[in-house]
């Protein structure tokens, strides 16, 4: 599979059918897909990309980056893209960089954290190998890699899915047919509201509703949104202490390779914690770029590259030097519906 939320993005780029894409972020929707497919996806810092135009399902997460096949490509675009935007009160007002000047292949003296929680229990041991490989030729280029400790990570998915869903309840009640979204037929206006959004949503967008509405009850607040949002906190904590040393964090950006289509449809738990590793930068809206970084069974591995607010230019500088030295080219095996 290619990943989700924006496999359609990375699958199209991946195969050549399209230079670049757009994808949102809302907790590794760019990244993971990026990742499964073999190519570049950045999720830019909270505000950095106008959301003006998107489907809000998480407002104070989502972001909207650019995939493409190549960093350069990427850094391209998300110049393109960025800037202050009247439309979106979440856009930052600060200067957008030229971010293809960062492209300098030079990371001598780069002080780079690798959390250990990221290469710990629950990564594929393919996986880690890749990644560890991966750490080893940024250490050839110059840059100084230590481990670290994110404690508060083994927290996010839980939060991030009390959080996520809760802002998905309130941003989603606009779909009831009437102004909004698809319309059943019906006589009866209450009845119409049931029909519409029982026919107009899937099972995973009822089941994250219900979950945002129940977190956002009466009596249930400050034991589940106010709890979330305390850990959410803690996390955000936890890489600005690292940030105070180091200039970038790398890691996996998924855990395992792509898993095979339907694999884990039925098993939404599985599916949930196959964001484990990119949910914490968007609880704490740091930008991180995944690129391509090596092959665990045929399939692609993503080397996660997370930053400081407002510093893709790092990150890009990073995950191109990377690029370069690794030589890494994804080149599909693409069949017809009769091969």
């Amino acid at each position: 599979m290619p990943g989700g939320s924006s496999g359609g993005s990375a699958a199209a780029v991946a195969s050549g059918e399209v230079l670049f894409a757009l994808g949102s972020d809302t907790g590794g929707s760019i990244r993971q897909p990026s990742a499964f497919c073999g190519v570049v996806g950045m999720k830019p810092t909270y505000g950095r990309v106008s959301r003006y135009g998107l489907v809000a399902f998480a407002s104070s997460l989502d972001q909207v980056g650019p995939i493409t096949r190549t960093v350069e490509d990427n850094a391209y675009l998300l110049q393109v893209i960025s800037g202050l935007d009247r439309h979106d009160s979440t856009s930052a007002n600060v200067d957008v960089p030229r971010f293809s000047e960062a492209l300098t292949g030079d990371i001598k003296g780069l002080k780079v954290a690798v959390p250990k929680e990221y290469l710990g229990e629950g990564v594929d041991q393919s996986v880690k190998d890749q990644i560890k490989a991966a750490i080893k030729t940024l250490e050839s280029l110059g840059a100084v890699c230590e481990e670290v400790s994110l404690p508060h990570s083994k927290y996010a998915v839980p939060a991030y899915y009390i959080v996520a869903s809760s802002e998905a309840s309130a941003n989603l009640a606009r779909f009831d047919g009437v102004r909004f979204g698809v319309r059943a037929k019906s006589n009866d206006l209450i009845e119409m509201y049931k029909k519409s959004r029982s026919e107009g949503f899937g099972d995973e967008v009822k089941r994250r509703i219900m979950l945002g509405t129940f977190a956002l009850s009466s009596g249930y607040y400050d034991a589940y949104y106010k709890k979330a949002q305390q850990t959410r906190t803690l996390i955000k904590q936890d890489f600005e202490k690292v940030f105070e040393k180091y200039d970038v964090i790398v890691g996996p950006t998924t855990p395992t390779p792509a898993f095979k289509i339907g694999e884990n449809i039925d098993d939404p738990l599985t599916m949930y914690a196959n964001d484990i590793l990119t949910i914490p930068v968007n609880l704490a809206g740091v930008p991180a770029i995944s690129v391509p970084c090596g092959l665990a069974g045929g399939l692609p591995v993503g080397l996660q590259v997370i930053g400081k607010p407002f510093d893709e230019a790092t990150l890009y500088r990073t995950a191109h030097a990377f690029e370069q030295a690794a030589k890494f080219e994804l080149k599909p095996a693409l069949k017809g519906a009769n091969d």
